[in-house]
């Protein structure tokens, strides 16, 4: 059986490989042998679409491997994806490689606007010593749209800080409510964070109508995908001071240097890093390597994509 991984560096933290298995790598340049034999695929990265409904940077790779059963993505996002993967294949994501780490940028990001550190940033840039007073997050309300291994990694640390936590998703469960739900509880929350992955339900679900049952004064957290929210409609609600945002992802991405949001005092923009810190490689390929084995032992898959979710 032959597999294609991205980084070079990822061999070293498969793990042991089944004999039979030849693992390659593949970065998205020069095919390091015959693609026609490939059957588990990690792509070297997110594509991206040239033109609607038509082809993307990884497409030849697929056309060019027939006996392709496996993609394998070292993401936890795979809308781009599930288009793509060609009948008689399975596409799985790596779910809970980036939990952690995107949990932190949520809570440092929801941390960073309540103490107005985006104000004292820009103030450090002119030399203004210029005191603002800021919030808390103690004793105040989240609610969490999404309610998968990141929501609940960060509403296990809201709740460290002291906050109440409502944690909404597209299914209900114990302690979860559903999306239905939302438009009861979203007026008493001070801080709303979007952690559902894109689909054709949820792209758009934060419009101006969702913006505007938000009560005056709270943060709303997008660390999910950037057609999730309508921009124009928050960068309105942030213009006129009504609401706060942190965004690790925007619509459209990247954000032009000359949008509005750029400039908005109560506006947090980074560029997509909520999982960019140092270990990328040892949290995702280990997870790869088990895929592998399970694959070759005829074991089910983990984390496998069904119906776009």
């Amino acid at each position: 059986m032959k597999a294609w991984i991205p980084h070079e560096a990822g061999l070293d933290q498969l793990g042991p490989v089944p004999e039979g298995v030849n693992v390659e790598v593949y970065d998205g340049g020069d095919y390091p042998s015959d693609p026609s034999d490939v059957e588990f695929l990690v792509p070297p990265a997110a594509p991206k679409a040239t033109l609607p409904g038509m082809s993307y940077s990884a497409l030849p790779a697929l056309r060019d491997m027939p006996k392709l059963k496996v993609v394998q993505l070292l993401s936890a996002g795979v809308e781009h994806w599930v288009p793509m993967v060609p009948d008689g294949a399975v596409l799985c994501n790596n779910r809970g490689a980036h939990t952690e780490v995107t949990a932190e940028w949520v809570m440092a990001a929801a941390l960073a606007s309540a103490r107005r550190f985006d104000v004292f940033a820009r103030n450090q840039v002119e030399g203004k010593w210029e005191v603002s007073w800021g919030t808390t997050l103690s004793g105040r309300t989240a609610v969490i749209v999404g309610a998968g291994s990141i929501g609940e990694a960060v509403a296990r640390r809201f709740e460290a800080s002291g906050m109440e936590v409502h944690l909404f998703a597209r299914t209900a469960r114990p302690g979860v409510g559903t999306l239905a739900d939302l438009p009861e509880v979203l007026p008493r929350a001070e801080v709303v964070v979007i952690m559902v992955p894109l689909t054709p339900e949820t792209e758009g679900l934060v419009d101006a109508a969702f913006l505007a049952r938000m009560r005056d004064g709270a943060l709303l957290v997008n660390a999910a995908r950037g057609k999730i929210v309508d921009t124009a409609a928050l960068t309105a609600e942030v213009a006129s001071g009504r609401l706060r945002c942190a965004l690790d992802v925007t619509e459209p991405e990247p954000l032009p240097a000359d949008h509005e949001l750029w400039g908005l005092e109560g506006a947090i923009v980074t560029p997509h890093v909520g999982g960019a810190v140092l270990g990328f490689i040892e949290r995702v390929y280990p997870r790869v390597g088990d895929q592998i084995r399970r694959f070759t032992a005829g074991e089910p898959l983990l984390n496998v994509v069904e119906n776009g979710y």
